[in-house]
């Protein structure tokens, strides 16, 4: 199983000044996140995109391009490319690129987006929302799958016939997740295409995720994709601590600031203290806690959805850098090499070992907040936007 974290480059506010934190200062900030990921061992740094001054990253590539040139195994992935508002020949140059300054090591997670700026920013009218996506995915995937002669045609961007889309990347094929909030459409989208899904989990209980992974399975093997060949990630907001109380307590004040409404009517919503609790009780969707916590959690939703790779989301709400140090050093020295029974389990770069039953059904539980759901671009911030 791969572990990983992931930056969505969330700018707070300095609670001295009311400014918002240097963007300058934040990106490189994440980059020493993702070199201490790749020294710790960790399988996959993702690095969000958005189009606000609320973000540091509009363009994922380009830290991901300084950061391929300093590491030498971590996986480097967007989390997620809003294809929606790009260009998909462009998306895949860049991507392409990555692949080559980092030996092979690019991916690719494609999202809808649950934000309006950049739908206003690059004149794509939200009414189009699932169509614009659906066409862009559609030539993304003919470019993946042949960039020497790309033939295709849609409604909303020029057609190619028979053009090369250069630079071929190092890797035979880019990988490309699905990245999804919740929506069915989303995930019968990626099971029919045959596409690994990356689900991101901000709310609720995971458990009743299930139906939505199983679902997401039947379709693919009814499509006739090989059982085993759709991979399967969860994302979710994450922090490890030496302690279990320790890590709660430190981790409050900055997932309130994070999720909170930052003007009247904004997105967003306020947590509580017996929210915190519940969102990162057993079965909440946050993954916070001591190392043996957060082994539970993420070894429960091995078991329960048949994940077989984890991302955290490892900064925001304005954590300090040594906060999110320590947290991505706990989750290689003291998650990634133990089981829940406190033997080794067999390990191979930062793989952590899963539990025999994948299919065990959840015990019933109800929890009054639904997952979150990406189906319209006006939701709250998600890892998966």
């Amino acid at each position: 199983m791969e572990l990983g974290i992931l930056s969505l480059s969330d700018l707070q506010p300095d609670p001295a000044t009311g400014a918002l934190h240097d963007p300058a200062r934040r990106t490189r900030e994440i980059v020493s996140y993702a070199l201490a990921a790749d020294q710790a061992g960790l399988d996959v740094f993702g690095l969000g995109e958005h189009h606000s001054r609320d973000f540091a990253v509009a363009n994922p590539a380009i830290p991901l391009a300084a950061i391929a040139q300093a590491t030498s195994r971590i996986r480097l992935t967007s989390a997620v490319s809003v294809l929606s508002t790009l260009d998909p020949v462009r998306l895949h140059q860049d991507f392409a690129t990555l692949d080559h300054l980092s030996n092979g090591r690019a991916e690719i997670i494609a999202g809808r987006s649950a934000f309006l700026e950049a739908f206003t920013l690059f004149g794509i009218d939200p009414a189009h929302y699932d169509d614009v996506f659906a066409e862009k995915l559609d030539l993304l995937l003919a470019i993946r799958d042949d960039s020497d002669h790309v033939t295709w045609s849609g409604r909303h961007r020029p057609a190619l016939d028979d053009l090369p889309v250069p630079p071929r990347p190092q890797q035979e094929k880019l990988p490309l997740w699905l990245g999804v909030g919740g929506t069915p459409a989303s995930i019968e989208r990626a099971a029919r295409l045959g596409l690994p899904m990356a689900l991101g989990l901000i709310g609720g209980d995971i458990r009743r995720a299930r139906t939505l992974t199983e679902h997401y399975r039947a379709l693919g093997q009814a499509a006739d994709h090989r059982p085993e060949a759709p991979r399967l990630a969860v994302t979710s907001h994450f922090h490890v601590g030496a302690t279990s109380q320790g890590a709660r307590d430190d981790l409050y004040p900055y997932y309130r600031e994070y999720l909170r409404p930052k003007s009247p009517g904004g997105r967003g919503w306020l947590i509580g203290p017996d929210d915190f609790q519940a969102v990162s009780g057993p079965a909440g969707a946050l993954v916070a806690g001591s190392p043996q916590e957060v082994i539970d959690k993420i070894l429960t939703e091995r078991e329960l959805l048949g994940i077989d790779r984890f991302i955290g989301q490892i900064d925001f709400g304005g954590m300090p850098a040594a906060m999110v140090n320590r947290s991505i050093e706990l989750l290689a020295t003291e998650v990634a090499p133990r089981h829940p029974q406190g033997t080794r389990p067999e390990r191979e770069s930062g793989r952590m070992s899963s539990p025999s039953n994948p299919t065990r059904a959840p015990p019933p539980y109800h929890h009054r907040d639904p997952l979150p759901s990406s189906s319209t671009p006006t939701c709250p911030r998600s890892t998966t936007p």
